[in-house]
Formats: C-alpha cells, structure tokens, sequence
C-alpha cells in the first residue's frame, strides 16, 4: 500500500481555501476506510446539485477512478471455471469497486416514500432499510439544513453508522448529527458545490490508495 495521505496534501496544495479542513478530511477518510475494511458500506444523498455529486461520487468508487483496479487472482478464477472462455473475457474486463450506493437514483422508491409516507423521509426510509450499524452516511447539503438530509442523518444514528456531512460554512442543522463535517469555507450554494468536488474526489482518491495500491 503506498500512501493515501498524498492525495490529501495535493488538495490542499491546489486549494489553499480548503486548508483548514486538513483533519476532518483525513478523519473522514480513516473513518470511510475503517468501515470498508469491516466490510461495510457507504450511503450517499443531496438534493439538486448535491444530488448529482451523490451520483458522482458513487460512480468513483464503484470502478477504476485514478486506478485500473483489476480483479484479484483468486474471483479472476473462478469467473474462468465457472463461465470458461466468456468468464475469462468477464475477469479481464471487470474493475474491482467499493460498495457505495446513492439514494437518489431509487426512483420508484424514492416516488412510492413521496407519494405514500413523506417527502421528506425520501432519504430516511432508506437508510432505515439498507443501512447496518457499522456503515457510513455521506450527506451533502450546501446549507445543511435540507429536511430530507437531515432526517437521513439522524436515522443513520440510529442505525449505528457514521456520518460524514458535507455542508457550507455554517454546517447547518445536520452538523448536529454528523460524525465528521467537512464545512467548506463558503455560503453561496456554487460555490460550496465547487469546494464540494475536489474535497470528495480526494476522499475518493485516498480510499482507491489504501484499497487499491497497484
């Protein structure tokens, strides 16, 4: 394993306004890392603009971001005496991932807790179903006051897991139930959302590092 940190001290080398933020993003790395190294999972939500980097983020972790990620020898095998030469094409193809989930993709669910229970609880009633005590939440709000956020949140800690709130510089409401908060020296929503990428591609970045050194 080489070291994840290098990616933290990048950041700040190009964001000089994300320096004071140097601990909880490395304290929110150590704890997404140790909950990936349990096995665990990771839960993503945000709404408009945070709702696309709950998209994002997922899409980064779950295949090669700045790594290649090839399957391990032992599951590389067994795609072979399982499916023979097609298994074999599968195993030099597929990427390994790390399990992370964005809730704002569930349309029909998140439509049915609309429609049926709450808007509000679109977020909540997912973690209360997919979310085990060990898991980690990252929950994006520019404000930090989103409702739905804040309940996902909430219900998180109830559940046992960690959370991890990206929010501006205030934090908001939902930094009373955040683990860590990573609260980007900014109030205007662009700007927080522009602060918001480079501090969760690092994260990204970092656990690719330690999970996938080769």
């Amino acid at each position: 394993m080489t070291n994840p940190r290098i990616h933290l001290e990048d950041l700040l080398t190009r964001r000089q306004d994300l320096k004071t933020l140097a601990e909880p993003i490395w304290t929110a790395y150590l704890l997404t890392e140790a909950a990936y190294a349990s096995g665990k999972k990771l839960l993503l939500c945000g709404n408009g603009g945070s709702a696309a980097d709950a998209e994002h983020i997922a899409g980064e972790l779950l295949k090669g971001f700045l790594k290649k990620r090839p399957l391990e020898a032992a599951l590389k095998q067994r795609l072979a005496e399982i499916g023979g030469a097609e298994g074999e094409k599968i195993a030099g193809q597929l990427q390994q991932g790390i399990p992370a989930i964005s809730l704002v993709s569930q349309t029909a669910v998140g439509t049915a807790v609309i429609n049926d229970i709450a808007g509000d609880m679109i977020f909540a009633q997912q973690v209360n179903a997919l979310g085990q005590e060990g898991d980690v939440l990252w929950a994006l709000s520019t404000s930090g006051n989103s409702r739905n956020v804040v309940a996902a949140a909430i219900v998180a800690k109830a559940r046992g897991m960690k959370v991890v709130a990206f929010t501006g510089e205030g934090g908001g409401v939902v930094k009373d139930y955040a683990d860590v908060l990573l609260n980007v020296p900014y109030s205007e929503t662009h700007l927080v959302q522009e602060a918001h990428l480079p501090v969760y591609h690092a994260l990204c970045a970092m656990l690719e590092e330690r999970f996938f050194a080769v």
